[in-house]
């Protein structure tokens, strides 16, 4: 049984459960006075204009170059694909392998994975409660990770200053791919679980 089949509403601020009041128009919690609802307003519709906006700052995010390392007054701008590149080249395949992981996979999972669960959950597609659940937490828990190369690019930038020498200078396609990784973050955040219950009876999975 759902809460709101029990008619109980949860705060999303300081998660305590209020008496659903369906007389009520607008609705507060009884303990921090914060908005509560039934399900979060136009919460697919948010999360789907989220998407989209990531997915298509994705492409510029992996053309263009997401920074440049110039060493005696010399650089070349490197995509992301193309620093992976570069780095099993010098024999760097772990490093490599965390750059194609927190860059390439993740991101790329993340954009699949939350469009798979709103469709899925908006057309009532033949996917498990459980799977559901499961994919949610895991895209939830792996968007951390996506930052890794930004926080590099960060580093880098601050570190290797040493004049004509040696600098590293961001591009734009890190611009590009910091926004997709804050869209897709937000894209989870504004995306009601409580949506992955709704129709469980056209589920196989009635635990």
């Amino acid at each position: 049984m759902r809460a709101i089949d029990a008619g109980l509403l949860i705060c999303h601020e300081c998660h305590q459960l209020n008496r659903h009041q369906p007389e009520v128009k607008k609705q507060f919690c009884t303990r921090c006075g914060a908005r509560v609802h039934p399900r979060q307003p136009n919460s697919l519709v948010r999360t789907w204009a989220l998407l989209i906006t990531a997915a298509i700052l994705y492409i510029p995010a992996n053309l263009l170059p997401i920074m440049t390392v110039n060493s005696l007054g010399k650089g070349q701008p490197d995509t992301i694909m193309s620093g992976v590149i570069s780095l099993v080249e010098n024999g760097m395949l772990p490093i490599a392998a965390v750059v194609f992981i927190a860059s390439i996979l993740v991101p790329t999972f993340k954009l699949v994975g939350i469009g798979l669960l709103l469709y899925s959950v908006q057309r009532h597609q033949p996917m498990s409660v459980r799977q559901r659940i499961l994919m949610y937490r895991f895209i939830e828990w792996i968007g951390r990770w996506s930052m890794l190369d930004i926080f590099v690019i960060a580093i880098l930038v601050a570190v290797v200053r040493f004049g004509s020498l040696a600098s590293v200078e961001p591009g734009i396609g890190a611009v590009a791919f910091a926004s997709v990784v804050i869209l897709t973050m937000l894209a989870a955040l504004t995306f009601d679980p409580r949506l992955i219950w709704d129709n469980t009876e056209s589920d196989d999975d009635h635990e």
